[in-house]
């Protein structure tokens, strides 16, 4: 199963309005980047897991948290060679390698990249695409076809992922080892999986202009949604949770990147 595809609900979270589940994730995500902790990350990215089992979701949250280890491993080996400043921790012939600063950055920016991409990621699990379109219209009152191009590029993330995955899978029925523990090799083995997921991009891309415009793209406004989306008690209470949250990252995580 796609990590990235919606999961029906009646938890909480899913009743909550969308336009509150997008302004949370990255109102959560603000909170992570002035976190200037590591013990700090770690805690919100737990605090993001018990959310997520809040909705049944937490297995999903777990390994989208494994996935997203990778994308920060990535970013703490640039950051651990590019930070000069601290005392140094590894000197190779004379020459400092690894310096002290540079571990703790870099650990901090890898956690923060996971901390911060973790609710995004779980915004698409308990929001459908559609009702995240017609809310934006109907009470942010954004107009259709702004809201249409915001909610298309998170609904094609899910769809690419899956396309992709297709593909792989297709590979590795050709016998295509794609699953070697060589990174070097696994990367020369997945860039020409891009080729075929580029084309297939661009075929949706057109059928889905064809299609908007047969259903009268042009002519939707607000008034063309049946649904309605009021703001409740529970969006009050989320709002008022992720207010605490960016106030303990200023106040009492944010004073160094060595502090609790």
């Amino acid at each position: 199963m796609n990590l990235l595809n919606y999961v029906e609900g009646s938890s909480f979270l899913h009743r909550c309005n969308p336009i509150t589940k997008l302004a949370a994730a990255f109102l959560y995500g603000m909170a992570c980047i002035l976190c200037g902790s590591i013990v700090g990350e770690l805690i919100l990215i737990a605090l993001m897991i018990l959310i997520a089992g809040t909705a049944h979701l937490a297995g999903r949250a777990v390994r989208l948290t494994w996935r997203l280890l990778v994308l920060g491993l990535l970013m703490f080996l640039i950051q651990l060679f590019f930070v000069r400043t601290g005392d140094p921790l590894v000197v190779v012939g004379g020459f400092t390698l690894i310096t002290k600063d540079g571990l703790v950055s870099a650990l901090l920016l890898s956690l923060r990249v996971v901390a911060t991409m973790l609710p995004l990621m779980l915004l698409f699990a308990i929001t459908e695409i559609s009702d995240l379109c017609n809310a934006l219209v109907k009470s942010a009152h954004i107009p259709y076809r702004y809201a249409f191009i915001v909610t298309t590029a998170f609904r094609f993330v899910p769809i690419l992922a899956t396309e992709y995955h297709d593909i792989e899978d297709a590979q590795k029925s050709r016998g295509v080892d794609l699953d070697t523990k060589n990174i070097f090799r696994k990367i020369k083995l997945v860039v020409p999986l891009t080729v075929p997921l580029l084309v297939s991009s661009l075929k949706k891309v057109d059928s889905s202009a064809i299609s908007a415009e047969m259903r009268g793209f042009a002519m939707r406004t607000g008034a063309s949604g049946y649904k309605e989306y009021p703001f409740g008690m529970r969006d009050a209470v989320v709002f008022v949770f992720l207010a605490a949250c960016i106030a303990c990252s200023v106040l009492f995580l944010r004073g160094g990147m060595y502090l609790i």
